[in-house]
């Protein structure tokens, strides 16, 4: 039977449907936010990446008159949080904190991820960068890394240096740096950064790259002793204390950083809003105190500029991951 041409009613309904179809997100847009948001963080509470992500969502809140909740999700080195929000409806209600392990690290590190960093996900903008220190135990006869290295060739194998697991920024940290001196020490993984911190004032090992915000009481108190920042440029929380970089080891450079997530296929004009609001959440004065408070400082940056950045981290992680052996079944 020969199929019968559409009446005109019949096509202004069908031109009607797929003109509300198109202007369906605009329209979402436009309301965005009408409900509260979930900011999913994919560590536990108390810590850095938990602590950037309260500032932000308090802002956010005052802005938008909405709860913006936050979600701890932790486990699986962030990837149980991130996984989370990858598999979410992209309508601009489920948002990530991400770091660098969930986006730079492990795609490496683990032998199979859930999700697909680069694929899965709308960068929206870094938030920021926390530097990391190399701190030792004051027994060490080492003043500086010239030192420290020097000590560690005349050593081989003997210097321990922990982190807070295995792939961890610490962790790499240290793996680079033997890669860059041409030195043999020996990684001692710990369940967490406390522990393995609580080790080296023991004297149980010989050194760690540790959170500079996190290390700086024991250093103040002198139960550790600070060579340098793992950053190319120097902390205003310690404007003295010099960089691996300039102390010897050129390029190096290696830091633990933030930044916000939605997934993939959230439509543009909401992508627009959050970072709008979070760019200018991050320029208040008293989210800048507070980030200053980690030894951070605000670091937005636009979508595009982000998503340049996570490739060009992946793939430095990547080198350093598989010149370790470090590997996550």
């Amino acid at each position: 039977m020969k199929p019968q041409p559409l009446s005109i009613s019949a096509l202004l309904r069908v031109a009607c449907a797929l003109s509300a179809l198109a202007a369906a997100p605009a329209i979402q847009a436009q309301s965005y936010p009408g409900k509260a948001i979930r900011f999913v963080v994919p560590f536990p509470p108390g810590g850095p990446l938990d602590i950037s992500a309260r500032a932000i969502a308090q802002k956010l809140n005052e802005a938008w008159k909405q709860p913006v909740v936050i979600d701890n999700r932790p486990g699986a080195g962030g990837n149980i949080g991130a996984e989370n929000v990858a598999k979410s409806a992209p309508d601009g209600y489920s948002i990530l904190m991400g770091a660098v392990s969930t986006h730079a690290i492990n795609p490496t590190l683990y032998a199979k991820m859930p999700y697909d960093a680069l694929r899965d996900f709308a960068p929206i903008t870094l938030v920021t960068t926390v530097p990391n220190v190399l701190v030792v135990h004051p027994s060490l006869p080492a003043k500086n890394v010239r030192e420290l290295i020097a000590l560690a060739r005349a050593r081989p194998g003997q210097l321990t240096f922990a982190s807070g697991s295995t792939g961890s920024t610490g962790h790499l940290a240290g793996e680079l740096f033997k890669t860059m001196a041409k030195v043999d020490m020996v990684h001692v993984p710990y369940k967490g950064a406390a522990p393995a911190a609580t080790d080296l004032v023991a004297g149980h090992v010989s050194l760690m790259f540790d959170n500079l915000a996190s290390a700086l009481p024991q250093i103040k108190a002198g139960r550790t002793r600070a060579l340098a920042l793992t950053t190319i440029a120097r902390s205003a929380m310690v404007p003295e204390l010099p960089t691996i970089d300039e102390s010897g080891l050129k390029g190096f450079d290696l830091t633990t950083w933030f930044g916000v997530f939605a997934p993939a296929g959230v439509p543009e004009a909401i992508l627009g809003a959050l970072h709008r609001e979070i760019t200018r959440a991050l320029d208040s004065a008293d989210v800048r105190s507070r980030l200053a408070a980690l030894g951070a400082q605000p670091t937005p940056n636009t979508p595009q500029a982000f998503a340049a950045f996570i490739k060009a981290e992946q793939a430095k992680y990547a080198l350093v991951i598989k010149a370790s052996g470090a590997r996550v079944d």
